[in-house]
């Protein structure tokens, strides 16, 4: 009984799919018809020059089929892949590169989440089981990119540009402060769910440099800021290989190169952790609660405290230190084309 169960459940999913791709492909024929229309009867291009029925297909597939994947690998639960799936979206149709720092950032950081979570259990009060990220989660690290990619949508229009600030400074401006929102939350994810569980230095406060608990917000260590290092890589290493292959040889050969994309992701990967540090150091709560041996964020009873002030949760720390990363990203990228040049 169970058995027949399971296969009925499962001949549903997949109904359900190529219904689902029935209906995904005329809505992206649609979109594209209005594109056509909007530019005809425009005149003047700009925004509403016609867009590929590819890019509508793939905009929205995509996202669709990663939030399906984080949802089975219980990375995301039904909220957060809701919001996965407008943030999928708006970065896909904006740019392929915006999606691929994505992708790169969602599957490596939720590989970093799990990894040793045991120890993690130990360490964090409020450690939830799998790594599951709900709707305020995935707004608070991605809210500040698809913010950024709407703006990049409606001064220079969708598609891939390179990066060159002397010809195209806008669209160069703008997906600097993309790649610095995305490259800054994969930093900071990988040095707070790898620095605490790798190598055996204690952390010490960003601001005062006392050592202090595992887990402490602000808390740093060498092993957290090369891992927040090697986050924001990942993310500049995806975006460069993507836009390298879709735009032509020829056009790159006459732009300026484009691989220092990836030294400015890697530095903003770092930032991004710093400033996450800096900001729960200062603005978060950290307390050592002696009854349960972790890392607390709200004062109490049996509380020792550690550092900061609750002004703001994680959530809000993670928002405004994405926020940061993504208004810095772009000076940093100028200064390094320049002194190329």
């Amino acid at each position: 009984m169970l058995h027949d169960l399971d296969l009925f459940l499962r001949d549903l999913q997949i109904m359900f799919m190529i219904i689902l791709l029935c209906a995904i492909i005329p809505i992206s024929l649609g979109f594209w018809v209005i594109s056509v229309i909007l530019n005809t009867y425009s005149g003047d291009g700009g925004f509403f020059e016609p867009i590929s029925p590819w890019r509508w297909l793939f905009s929205i597939l995509a996202p669709i089929f990663l939030s399906l994947w984080g949802r089975r690998r219980k990375s995301l639960d039904k909220s957060g892949a809701l919001a996965g799936l407008i943030i999928g979206f708006i970065l896909t149709f904006s740019s392929a590169c915006f999606f691929s720092s994505l992708l790169a950032f969602f599957f490596f950081a939720s590989k970093a989440t799990k990894f040793r979570s045991d120890k993690k259990k130990k360490l964090e009060a409020d450690f939830k089981e799998g790594g599951q990220r709900n709707w305020v989660q995935v707004l608070c690290n991605g809210g500040v990119a698809t913010e950024m990619a709407v703006l990049y949508l409606c001064d220079v229009g969708c598609g891939e540009k390179l990066l060159n600030f002397s010809q195209n400074y806008n669209a160069t401006w703008w997906s600097m402060a993309v790649l610095g929102a995305i490259a800054g939350c994969c930093g900071d994810t990988f040095a707070s769910e790898l620095g605490t569980v790798l190598g055996s230095g204690v952390p010490r406060l960003i601001t005062t440099l006392e050592k202090v608990p595992k887990g402490t917000n602000g808390g740093v260590t060498i092993v957290g800021t090369l891992a927040s290092a090697f986050g924001g890589f990942i993310v500049g290493v995806a975006y460069y290989v993507t836009l390298t292959l879709l735009e032509q040889s020829s056009h790159l050969t006459n732009s300026p190169p484009q691989w220092p994309v990836v030294v400015v992701a890697t530095l903003a990967g770092v930032m991004g952790s710093l400033i996450d540090s800096l900001l729960g150091a200062t603005l978060q709560y950290s307390g050592y609660c002696t009854k349960r041996r972790c890392i607390v964020e709200e004062p109490g009873p049996g509380v020792e405290d550690i550092s900061g002030s609750a002004v703001l949760d994680n959530h809000g720390v993670n928002l405004l230190s994405s926020l940061f990363s993504s208004l810095f990203t772009p000076r940093i990228a100028f200064h390094i084309w320049r002194t190329l040049q």
